[in-house]
């Protein structure tokens, strides 16, 4: 037979709306009191009723990380960003659920409706993105890793592009790379324009070196074609700095059936990335990694405190670090 408030209640000698405030947290209860409810519930072996828990306090306790897993896969590099956002949630008492809904807004508006859950995380943010839009009416906090082009009201926590697009310009031209191409994806989909990374990375780039840009599907078989690609549109080029990690494993591969040497033909460096994604490759990259375990969290932090009915911290930009691998060298003579 299951264990009831009342079994609680007579276990703890308090009444059942005493232990009803306890389990579902709608009132406060004296510390010592609490803690003989909660003794007892161990005890018994009683079970919270989460719907019943959250109808009484009108709060979920579950937060949402809206990802558009369709459109962007779950690369090496979000994997930091998910588990952080996650265990963020966790320390302060919530839950995180992913939402691998597209970023056209229609399904996430329907589910935010349903009212599931207490806040909205969003990721791969694009500069007009429709998904802020339809946010921004309705009675739900929300807050982003990534920003829009207005982020007037808006509580967010993003890459800083530059400093991290200065660090791989940095360690290439230390080697004495002079022609250097930055590589990012196709903005040609619906879901992939203006995507905020690629332009703030091209315009980062196009400040710093004035180089050329190039860009392709975020797949490794385009990855492949590229190396074919750089030695007829940037035929002097001896790096090449790749925003995306499935095109620069497809490059890196393209470029050994080309005969192209790493990294004494041809330095590669993948930006805002991960370790894992590093050596996987043959040579192991050089890479800027993506600040996923900081954004996570932090991410995690703004969205609670508009939760919680509090002002959001200002928003922070963290660039990633160089770890250099086997995959640059000096430029060739």
């Amino acid at each position: 037979m299951a264990v009831t408030m009342r079994d609680v209640a007579a276990r703890a000698g308090v009444s059942i709306a005493t232990v009803s405030f306890v389990v579902n947290e709608s009132k406060p209860v004296k510390e010592p009191t609490r803690l003989r409810i909660e003794q007892a519930m161990a005890e018994l072996g009683f079970q919270r009723n989460m719907v019943a828990r959250a109808l009484a306090s009108r709060q979920t306790r579950i937060i949402a990380l809206a990802y558009p897993a369709l459109d962007h896969r779950l690369g090496w590099s979000i994997v930091d960003f998910v588990t952080s956002a996650a265990q963020a949630a966790a320390d302060a008492g919530y839950h995180l659920v992913l939402w691998p809904v597209s970023n056209d807004a229609t399904e996430l508006a329907e589910l935010v409706g349903q009212g599931l859950v207490d806040g909205v995380l969003l990721m791969h943010v694009q500069l007009d993105d429709a998904r802020v839009e339809v946010l921004r009416p309705m009675d739900i906090p929300f807050a982003l890793i990534g920003r829009t082009r207005d982020v007037e009201g808006l509580a967010y926590v993003d890459i800083d592009f530059d400093a991290s697009l200065r660090v791989a310009v940095d360690h290439l031209s230390g080697l004495g790379h002079r022609e250097i191409v930055l590589v990012t994806g196709t903005q040609e989909t619906q879901n992939f324009r203006e995507y905020g990374p690629y332009v703030r990375l091209e315009a980062a780039f196009g400040q710093v070196t004035g180089g050329p840009v190039l860009r392709c599907r975020q797949d490794p078989g385009s990855g492949r074609e590229l190396a074919t690609r750089l030695a007829v549109e940037a035929p002097t080029a001896t790096a090449v700095i790749v925003a995306d990690e499935a095109i620069s494993a497809g490059l890196v591969a393209g470029l050994h059936t080309r005969g192209t040497r790493i990294p004494t033909d041809m330095s590669v460096l993948c930006i805002l990335t991960s370790r894992d994604m590093a050596a996987m490759c043959d040579p192991p990259l050089t890479i800027v990694t993506a600040p996923g375990v900081e954004l996570g969290r932090l991410g995690v932090e703004a969205l609670l405190c508009r939760v919680q009915g509090a002002t959001p911290p200002p928003p922070e930009l963290r660039a990633g670090e160089l770890l250099p691998g086997e995959s640059t060298g000096p430029a060739p003579a």
